[in-house]
């Protein structure tokens, strides 16, 4: 028989902890908060529902029953705790197109099949893949977004209408305010809005218990109040039939999957709105410091909440910048504020569309131009500028992108240009070149890539013309040497030996020669005097001559 020697037992380690449900966050948080948060992201969310419905040729109803579901599906799931969903601007022009081309009716058989194409790639493990983000591409998409939301919302400040593209609104800008001073009820608007916008940013300033009511809340009051007064004419909200507008997909609209167009759409959709939902997720994680977003989860909870929205012939939907922020700039701690967001908003469209047409729409707006101001964050600008000027161009370009194009255009643009960057910053190349009588000797040190072709022609270049018999290339402390710029060289040498009168000698890096049993640098001499191989290129370990 055999004994086994007594010895200290090794722990059995724990199985990682589950996600705490929502009764358990709610334990480290405070429910007062939560609740404004909630009223301040409705308030927020209700706007851009109807603003987005209406961009897109959709019923205004259609975008608030997507917040709904934002709210109520997307808002319970795990995934990203301070995140809020609902119909976004950057999809509303590629819905408009879709219901121009195909119809109301197949909407919602579209958004339907591109929630499960959301569930499929979340279950693949695909949504980690969007973690691999630049810093200053998520600031630079941040000011991107907040820069045209300030000016598109400047319009209905003035209970006036945007002319379109975040350039076009920025040009009308002077006419905006030449109309405003000349029409009465546009300058009651404005008066109105701005007060709005410098209640958001004084409000937390007030004494005691009065700064804990949401500046958002006290606006709203207000601005009912003044839209109540007798001769006042301005803009309200306007909601209609919230069940007339759901539209369950027949089989006429599932017949449409067989039109490649329609497929077309829907590709078009899923990576668009997953895209913008966890790009949106890695900027909410800059803003605050609880739990991060576990993005095959987010991605997950996305795809069901655009899957019920398919149901319902709604809006598709994504995570949204404008309405996150609030949530996180309002205290929110855990998923009950944005939950209760869409409670409010089926509450309030559902069984009290009479009190929704009490709240002027400039007072809202107010609302979104404060919180596009904290989005854009211009400081944000300055600190990375004395950082790291080549991370803050990055950011500069991101921004300028997004408000050029869109937000998943610029965000490939900022990433394509994080990207450069860092090849840049990887290919620190030094050419130094020393010369006697007899050899011009060419030393290349650090990492050698495509984007320092031009350097490296320029010097290669340089050794030519320095006429002497015999030239050698010492690249031994390159760190790496690619394809485009390994090739450059041996074309050099190639064209050198053709002369028959120069000798060429490359001492290359550790691995990078084709001579199997060299361990160290090699030595590749090349004369045209003769040579002992067909190829005219003579291998052999390097002995220090």
């Amino acid at each position: 028989p055999t004994t086994r020697a007594a010895g200290p037992s090794t722990p059995t380690p724990a199985p990682p902890a589950a996600a705490p449900g929502l009764v358990a966050e709610l334990r480290g948080a405070s429910l007062g908060t939560e609740i404004t948060a909630s009223f301040v992201v409705f308030l927020v969310a209700l706007p851009l529902c109807i603003g987005v419905a209406v961009a897109s040729g959709a019923p205004p109803e259609l975008g608030i029953v997507s917040g709904i579901v934002g709210g109520l599906v997307v808002g319970l799931m795990r995934g990203s705790a301070l995140q809020v969903s609902g119909p976004a601007a950057g999809l509303a022009a590629l819905v408009a197109e879709a219901v121009l081309e195909h119809g109301l009716a197949m909407l919602g058989i579209i958004v339907l099949v591109t929630g499960l194409l959301q569930i499929v790639l979340a279950l693949v493990r695909l949504g980690r893949m969007f973690q691999a983000i630049s810093v200053a591409v998520v600031q630079g998409m941040l000011a991107g977004i907040g820069l045209p939301l300030m000016i598109g919302q400047s319009y209905a400040v003035a209970d006036s209408k945007a002319p379109g593209t975040p350039m076009e609104n920025l040009l009308g800008l002077p006419g905006l305010v030449t109309r405003t001073f000349g029409t009465p009820d546009a300058l009651v608007a404005a008066a109105l809005g701005t007060i709005t916008v410098l209640l958001s940013f004084l409000w937390k300033k007030a004494p005691g218990p009065l700064s804990r009511v949401p500046a958002a809340l006290v606006a709203v009051v207000l601005g009912m109040g003044v839209a109540a007064l007798p001769g006042v004419d301005i803009k309200t909200l306007q909601v209609g039939d919230l069940l007339g507008s759901v539209h369950l997909p027949g089989p006429g609209e599932l017949a449409g999957l067989a039109d490649p167009a329609v497929i077309a759409t829907i590709l078009t959709f899923t990576a668009i709105a997953s895209a913008e939902s966890l790009f949106t997720a890695a900027a909410v994680d800059r803003m605050h410091t609880g739990p991060r977003t576990r993005y095959n989860t987010e991605l997950l909870s996305q795809g069901i909440g655009n899957t019920v929205c398919g149901v319902l012939g709604a809006l598709p939907m994504t995570a949204v910048v404008a309405r996150s922020s609030a949530n996180v700039q309002a205290g929110a701690r855990t998923r009950l504020s944005r939950t209760l967001h869409g409670l409010w908003l089926l509450a309030f469209a559902l069984l009290l569309p009479g009190l929704l047409a009490l709240i002027p729409i400039t007072v809202l707006a107010g609302v979104l131009v404060h919180s596009g101001w904290k989005l854009f964050a211009p400081e944000q600008f300055r600190l990375l500028w004395k950082q790291d000027r080549g991370e803050a161009t990055v950011m500069a370009v991101t921004t300028l992108a997004i408000f050029g194009t869109a937000l998943l255009e610029g965000v490939l643009v900022g990433l394509a240009a994080g990207t450069l960057l860092a090849v840049l910053r990887m290919s620190r190349t030094t050419f130094r070149q020393t010369t006697d009588a007899q050899t011009a000797k060419l030393t290349i040190t650090g990492s050698a890539t495509f984007v320092r072709l031009p350097q490296l022609l320029e010097a290669l270049e340089a050794l030519s013309a320095a006429g002497t018999p015999r030239m050698r290339l010492d690249l031994t402390a390159l760190t790496h040497l690619d394809h485009a710029c390994r090739t450059q060289i041996d074309e050099f040498v190639a064209q050198q030996r053709k002369t028959g009168t120069v000798r060429v000698e490359v001492l290359l890096p550790h691995r990078a020669g084709r001579h199997p049993g060299a361990g160290g640098p090699v030595l590749e001499e090349v004369s045209g005097e003769g040579d002992r191989e067909a190829d005219g290129f003579v291998w052999f370990a390097d002995t220090g001559r």
